[in-house]
């Protein structure tokens, strides 16, 4: 009877054992298949070029976030959508190291121009030696400010409207670029998704998080407005201002 007790113990621990172990290859599995799978996105997407790949490079050596950057797929998504919509006018909030200002930049019209808001000016050094080593930054204005600043303060009107500066303030930077967006126009969102944190409970008290999906409801409320949320890495929306 003793021994029966072991082996029957003995086989309990050896059943949540095994579980344990499958429960543990199924996930390694998924994690697998996502790399594969972004490994082949990037092998049959358009490659960086040669500015491109050096800023990313310089971007990773010398930035503690350099996350942030867009990267090889986010940034042919922008270049490529810059180049359908061609527009003449760009606006970006949030520059960072200067990547995705010269894929948006690749789509601009003739005589077009594209001005780039950011508010570190401890990046600004960084930005503007990576713009110059594009043909393309001598079409890209760089002003260090404020973005909800400068926008009260301008008159400029835009084609296109690239967003990625602060989250908690979305909402503010909606509100400011409509006035000056041209009817048609086209407004790029990042980060709408949040790295899943946009449906997470245990962030509902984060204040970029709960700025988000403030962003992501006005978005969605406004008739003026066709929408779309695409998961490309931490979300990006596409809205086109109808009317």
């Amino acid at each position: 009877m003793y021994l029966m007790l072991i082996l029957c113990h003995f086989d309990c621990k050896s059943t949540i054992f095994f579980v344990h172990m499958q429960v543990f290859y199924y996930f390694c599995g998924q994690i697998n298949i996502k790399m594969n799978i972004f490994e082949y996105i990037e092998q049959h997407t358009s490659p960086e070029n040669d500015v491109l790949k050096q800023i990313t490079r310089s971007t990773h050596l010398e930035v503690i976030n350099p996350r942030m950057l867009s990267g090889h797929i986010q940034g042919r998504v922008l270049s490529m959508l810059s180049q359908m919509i061609h527009p003449k006018h760009i606006l970006e909030l949030g520059t960072f190291t200067g990547y995705s200002a010269l894929c948006l930049a690749e789509g601009l019209a003739d005589n077009g121009k594209l001005i780039t808001i950011e508010h570190n000016d401890e990046m600004e050094d960084s930005i503007r030696r990576n713009l110059s080593l594009s043909p393309l930054g001598e079409r890209i204005q760089l002003v260090i400010a404020d973005a909800k600043e400068w926008l009260s303060q301008s008159q400029e009107s835009f084609d296109l409207v690239f967003i990625d500066a602060d989250k908690k303030e979305y909402c503010d930077y909606l509100d400011l670029i409509l006035p000056r967006l041209r009817p048609g126009g086209w407004i790029l969102a990042d980060n709408t998704l949040w790295d899943g944190h946009i449906i997470d409970p245990d962030y509902d008290k984060d204040k970029q998080t709960v700025g988000l999906r403030a962003f992501n409801d006005k978005v969605a409320q406004d008739e003026r407005l066709e929408k779309v949320i695409l998961p490309l890495r931490d979300g990006l929306t596409i809205i086109r201002l109808m009317h």
